[in-house]
């Protein structure tokens, strides 16, 4: 018989992962794959079991594509004509590179509620020092 595991029963850890050296599409499918619980043996995919996840030196990951910085572009849309708004992928690098992460790492959750709530525990910093010291963070692979 399979064990569904109810919301009252999932045990949250927060795990650390270094983004200094490691390619960026790489950690964020491993991001991905801590937020939303796949790695535990109880996963059971309408609940949120996923853990905390927290994004250490950001702006020191690896990229490929030599024309990327330049090429990729971001856009958001209010609803309203001619209100497309496009951002250039290296100025998000350089300016908000929490962002960056966030919407890549969105791309890779459930679009649903649920998929919001994941999302919200996905921590992202651009230096090595981050303020969940209090908690007890695992290294990431």
């Amino acid at each position: 018989m399979t064990n569904i595991t109810k919301p009252s029963e999932v045990k949250r850890d927060w795990i650390v992962l270094d983004a200094a050296g490691k390619r960026f599409g790489r950690l964020l499918t491993e991001a991905a794959t801590y937020l939303r619980g796949k790695h535990k043996p109880g996963f059971t995919p309408n609940v949120d079991c996923g853990d905390y996840v927290i994004i250490i030196n950001a702006s020191k990951a690896e990229f490929t594509g030599a024309n990327k910085a330049e090429a990729k572009l971001y856009h958001r849309h209010s609803g309203y004509f001619g209100s497309v708004k496009s951002e250039k992928f290296g100025d998000l690098l350089t300016n908000k590179p929490e962002k960056l992460y966030k919407l890549a790492v969105r791309g890779m959750l459930p679009k649903t509620k649920l998929g919001k709530e994941m999302l919200k525990k996905l921590k992202v910093y651009e230096g090595s020092e981050h303020p969940h010291t209090a908690q007890i963070a695992k290294e990431g692979k």
